[in-house]
Order: C-alpha cells, then sequence, then structure tokens
C-alpha cells in the first residue's frame, strides 16, 4: 500500500513538472557529422565592427540529391579585407545521406573573396540547380550553379557587386531573392548596413584605456539595394526607380512576405538602433515605405531598438504573416502581430515573449519543431560585444533559446528542457533551418563567432505526422520562392506557410516549404497560390515524406487567381 502510494506520489509530481506536450529537444552532432567549420572575424585592437557580425550560413541542395547541404560565409584578414589563408575560406559541405558531411569547397570553387557576412540561395537563371549568393562587406559574390558540384563566380558579367554610394561599394549584411514583379524570375534585394572604413572606427569604451566596439550611432546609416534580373543573366539596380533608394537605415536581417494579400511580395528589414522598414510592393512596379503607419517602425515603447534576425511568417494560423526580430537586452525580441492583413500589432507580452527582455538575439526562425500544426520560435543568443563582461553585469556568451507554441501564437521558453547540449552558451551568430536528414524534423545550423558551428539535430519524440514541400515553379519562378500554402490536415485543422529562403540574420534556409501535421497522416488538402497567381489544389495526401510538386496551370483542380489592386 504505501509503496502505491508513493508511486502515486511520483507520477503526480512527473505530471506537475512537465512541459504542455512532449518537449523540443535538440542534440548537438556537429563534430560527429564532420561539420569542422570554425568563424573568424580576425579581431583587432582596433575594434572593427564588422569583426563581431560574421554569422551567415545557408542550406541548399548544391547536386540535387534530395539532401541539404550546407555553406558557411567567413571573415577575412584584416587591414587587408582579403581571405589570404584558408582559415577564412567560405566553405561548402556535402551531405553524405548517412548523417555525415564532407567538405568540398575547393573542388566545388566557393572559397570566395573579402569579408564576408552572409548568403542568400536562389536559382536566378532557373535552371532548376539553386546557385549561392555572398553578401560581404567588400564585393559581394554570385556563384553558378554549374550542374557538375562546381560554380563559377558570375558577379561581374550579372552586375551584382554591391550598390556604390559616395564612389564606394556599400557594406551589405543580409539578402533575400523574390520575384517582385511576377515576372518568373528571382530579383534581390540587399540589406546594406553603415559607413565603414578599416582601422578608423570611432574611439569608444568604459575608459581611455579599455577601447570597445561603438554603438552604431557612430556610424552614418546607408539605403538597401534592389537587382531586377533581367532574364539573360544580368540584373539592373532599380532601388532608385522603385523608391528603395530614398529610406536610409540600419539594414541587418531582411524577410519577405505577401503581408496585405494583394498578391505581391513585401519586404521587411529589421533596423539596428534606426526604425524598421516595410517596404509594400505596389503592383510589381515600386515600393513605399509604411512601417510607421502600419505599426511595425517600432516596438511598444515607441523607440528604435537594436534590430537583428527577422522572420515573416504566420504564427496564428490566421493565413496573415506574422513578424519577429530579434534585438538585444533590455529590449525583447518583438513580435507582431499581422491583423486583417495591413496593420501590425506588438503582441511581445500577451505572446508569453517578455522574458526576451533579459535575452540579446542574433538569427531566428519561425518552424515547427515538434509537428504539432503550430510554429514554434528559435533564436541564437549572445551579446554584442566581447569585451561587455569587463565593464557590466551582464554575460557575452549565453545558450540558444526555443519558444514553443502553445496554440495560436502563445508561447513558452521550452529552452531548459530542449536537451544538455542546447543550454551551452557561446557567440552564436548566424542560423539556417531545415530538414537535413529528411526525417520530418526541423534541424538547425548554427555559427559561433570565432568558435566552432553547431549543428542541432532535432530529436524531438512527439509522434506527430509532417509533410515537406518541395515546390518547383513553370510559369513562376524555378524554386516556386513566394508560393502561399494551405494545408489542411485530416482533422480539419488549418495552417499557412510559404516558400521562402530569406530568414534570420545574414542566413538562408530550406526553400521546401514544412508542416506539423499533429495526429492526422493524411493531408486533405494543399493549396498553393503560385507567384504567376495560378492556385492548384491537391486532396487527399499521404504524410510523412517530401513531395515534389509542379506548377500546372492545365490541370483541373488549378485556376488563375485575379490580381488585387
Amino acid at each position: 500500500m504505501r509503496i502505491a502510494l508513493v508511486c502515486a506520489f511520483l507520477t503526480l509530481v512527473a505530471l506537475i513538472a512537465a512541459p504542455l506536450g512532449s518537449p523540443i529537444r535538440f542534440e548537438e552532432i556537429a563534430a560527429r557529422a564532420g561539420l569542422q567549420f570554425v568563424s573568424n572575424g580576425s579581431p583587432t585592437d582596433y575594434k572593427n565592427q564588422p569583426e563581431t557580425m560574421v554569422a551567415g550560413v545557408a542550406l541548399l541542395d548544391y547536386d540535387n540529391d534530395g539532401y541539404l547541404d550546407v555553406y558557411f560565409v567567413n571573415g577575412a584578414h584584416i587591414p587587408s579585407l582579403r581571405k589570404d589563408d584558408p582559415r577564412y575560406w567560405n566553405r561548402l559541405y556535402h551531405n553524405n545521406r548517412d548523417g555525415s558531411f564532407s567538405d568540398v569547397t575547393e573542388k566545388a570553387g566557393v572559397a570566395g573573396e573579402g569579408f564576408g557576412m552572409g548568403a542568400a540561395i536562389g536559382d536566378f537563371d532557373n535552371d532548376g540547380w539553386p546557385d549561392i549568393y555572398a553578401v560581404n562587406v567588400t564585393k559581394n559574390q554570385l556563384f553558378r550553379n554549374n550542374h557538375d558540384g562546381t560554380f563559377t563566380d558570375v558577379t561581374e558579367r550579372a552586375h551584382v557587386g554591391g550598390g556604390v554610394l559616395d564612389g564606394k561599394k556599400m557594406w551589405s549584411i543580409s539578402a533575400a531573392w523574390f520575384d517582385f514583379d511576377n515576372d518568373g524570375l528571382l530579383d534581390l534585394y540587399v540589406s546594406n548596413y553603415c559607413k565603414w572604413d578599416v582601422n578608423k572606427d570611432p574611439v569608444c569604451g568604459p575608459d581611455a584605456k579599455t577601447r570597445a566596439y561603438c554603438h552604431p550611432k557612430y556610424y552614418a546609416p546607408l539605403p538597401g539595394t534592389l537587382y531586377h534580373n533581367n532574364g539573360d543573366g544580368t540584373f539592373t539596380d532599380v532601388s532608385v526607380e522603385t523608391g528603395i533608394a530614398k529610406r536610409f537605415g540600419k539594414g541587418m536581417g531582411v524577410a519577405v512576405a505577401d503581408y496585405d494579400g494583394d498578391g505581391f511580395t513585401d519586404i521587411f528589414v529589421a533596423n539596428d538602433n534606426y526604425p524598421n522598414f516595410l517596404f509594400h510592393n505596389i503592383g510589381g512596379k515600386r515600393f513605399e515605405e509604411v512601417a510607421l503607419a502600419r505599426g511595425i517602425a517600432y516596438p511598444d515603447s515607441s523607440n528604435a531598438i537594436s534590430g537583428m534576425g527577422a522572420d515573416f511568417r504566420d504564427v496564428d494560423n490566421d493565413g496573415r504573416p506574422d513578424v519577429w526580430h530579434t534585438a538585444i537586452e533590455r529590449e525583447t525580441f518583438p513580435l507582431f502581430r499581422n491583423v486583417d492583413g495591413g496593420e501590425f500589432f506588438d503582441v511581445t507580452s500577451t505572446a508569453g515573449l517578455a522574458g526576451t527582455v533579459a535575452m540579446s538575439g542574433w538569427s531566428n526562425g519561425i518552424f515547427d519543431f515538434d509537428n504539432d500544426g503550430w510554429k514554434d520560435l528559435f533564436v541564437t543568443r549572445s551579446n554584442v560585444m566581447d569585451n561587455i563582461a569587463q565593464w557590466s553585469l551582464r554575460q557575452y556568451e549565453e545558450p540558444n533559446a526555443v519558444f514553443r507554441n502553445l496554440g495560436r501564437g502563445r508561447f513558452e521558453d521550452a529552452s531548459t528542457t530542449a536537451g544538455p547540449d542546447f543550454q551551452l552558451a557561446a557567440a552564436h551568430r548566424g542560423a539556417a533551418f531545415g530538414d537535413l536528414d529528411n526525417e520530418g524534423r526541423v534541424d538547425v545550423v548554427v555559427s559561433v563567432l570565432n568558435g566552432k558551428a553547431k549543428y542541432f539535430h532535432n530529436v524531438s519524440q512527439a509522434a506527430n505526422h509532417w509533410i515537406l514541400l518541395n515546390l518547383v515553379g513553370t510559369r513562376s519562378n524555378r524554386m516556386g520562392l513566394g508560393a502561399k500554402v494551405r494545408v489542411t490536415a485530416g482533422d480539419g485543422m488549418v495552417q499557412y506557410n510559404q516558400a521562402t529562403t530569406a530568414v534570420g540574420f545574414a542566413s538562408s534556409s530550406d526553400s521546401r516549404v514544412h508542416f506539423g501535421l499533429g495526429e492526422s497522416k493524411l493531408v486533405r488538402e494543399i493549396e498553393i497560390t503560385w507567384p504567376s497567381r495560378i492556385r492548384q489544389t491537391l486532396r487527399n495526401v499521404a504524410a510523412d515524406r517530401v513531395l515534389t510538386i509542379e506548377e500546372r496551370p492545365d490541370t483541373p483542380s488549378s485556376h488563375l487567381v485575379p490580381s488585387r489592386k
């Protein structure tokens, strides 16, 4: 009897202590998997601003074998700003489809030049093979996929080396591939940060003897750059005529989505200590910056904060893409809910994210890590300055954080139950999201400033189902970027997502569209609205698989959606 009572008591304690639902869990396996990348920001006594920000991680299936490969962007020697040593190379790792990766950088020809920041993946020539755009402090680079495991630097021919202001190439940090005029060709937006020259940063610090990395207020802002794809392998800088060049900021993360449902993709830019930008796409011809009018320029504090990474997705399954971006401690990571397809409201506190006021974040992503049908939040954490602990109680290195969606955009911090590897602090920076082993769970690859990269393999034990959609455009761009997907699970639950690679800070994620399905083994309906406005419907689709869907305007379940002006 006594034993039975003790057992009952212990069971009750366990139930009370357990979080709602099965925990999201990760196992860090980079070393075991062969992802041996170490970033190098070339830190100096001059405290050059780019030294703190090396971040870029990208996921792409460069050889079309059905498995995601990994590309890391790296810094360069200071003051030369050149990759004059292999320790500064960008690195491409091939997925061997057995849980391991091999460094193929030299063979592929993607080591890069100059001081790197980020990367963006897109098929700019619609040949069915993903290309790499490396975003740099120095000249940006476009690597065209040659279909044989190698790439060719086509930057000069394509005219995408980076925007120029006052005779100097602007410092770029992030980029997004998207088709802004729906002509079936991917265009390119590049977020630029601030005016900077090597070894000429202001002298900042707590005292005359201790030099620190300076606050962004000491640097002049820059406009973004927008390139239009001409369809012949070249691009035209259309920043001025589209209105992009009118707005100066300190662009960090960039994310894209059609926030008002008019059929044209809009741009969100997280600015560092500047009001955020929301560029409304007007008919694929020009952009109007509307962040203040739409309630997304500032959080509820009404102060510009340290915007870093950004994602632009529906967190509450109401069919409208919301915006979540990161910042540093004392500022929170604001979550802006999209209401009625045009107005945004800061719901950070009511969504359960008020605790982020004590965190500093860089890259981030909105993905369903436990496949329960509700998208969760992941953020790579670390403070901005490596010398901050010398004159403050704040810590530089931090553990990452994951917030579980409890339903309809209400979150709980699930970091403490995400596994022992997840509790380790580091100078985390970039993050790319995707299912690297095609097992149905979204994994995360994270860069660490001047440290070893991390591969957080998703080992969540929830027995939930899933589907991963590989979209292939025919009338739309080949990667299907910008396609909107509505899924109805077998139990009637409705979800929304989109095809995009522009996620987080200086990083690029899997273009395939992931849905968790909970207990449903069947997808009742998949409805895809392509950038071409063709609407395509599939019904009664089996779950737990990667499904390739080709855009087909001539099928009985497809029809053209009229444009909303």
